[in-house]
């Protein structure tokens, strides 16, 4: 007896998932998030405040976007929303999100999924040409 397939999940698949479902696409297969914990929601603000105040205050061009903001880094197998892009581009950008590789992306661990920010995206990023990622453990 042949083995079942693994479903492949396409952009369309992720588009079409409920407004109030958490989830990223990623190498074609969809992960679901939980809901952020208060201290993660307080570290993600206290960045993206920071990071956008000294962004303005050199005068850059660069925008700060905080989660949930889709980041669609190659053709139809891989959207992610970062805690935190910082995006030079403006090119990158679309009513959807981004398209392309930001410059700097930071994500805030979670105890549960530790894995998938230190290895999976750690790789994912690297591959798809993110110049600079941060990950922030809050513990």
């Amino acid at each position: 007896m042949p083995l079942p397939q693994e479903r492949i999940y396409t952009e369309d698949d992720y588009n079409n998932l409920p407004e109030d479902v958490r989830a990223e696409l990623i190498d074609g297969q969809i992960y679901y998030q939980a809901a952020p914990s208060r201290i993660h929601q307080e570290i993600l603000m206290e960045l993206a405040g920071t990071i956008r105040d000294y962004i303005r205050s050199k005068g850059s061009p660069c925008k700060v976007y905080p989660a949930s903001f889709a980041v669609k880094l190659s053709e139809d197998k891989n959207i992610v929303e970062p805690d935190i892009s910082v995006i030079c581009n403006p090119d990158k950008l679309t009513d959807r999100g981004c398209t392309g590789a930001p410059d700097w992306i930071i994500e805030i661990v979670s105890p549960g999924n530790s894995s998938h920010d230190y290895i999976r995206k750690l790789n994912l990023y690297a591959d798809t040409g993110v110049r600079e990622y941060w990950i922030v453990n809050p513990t």
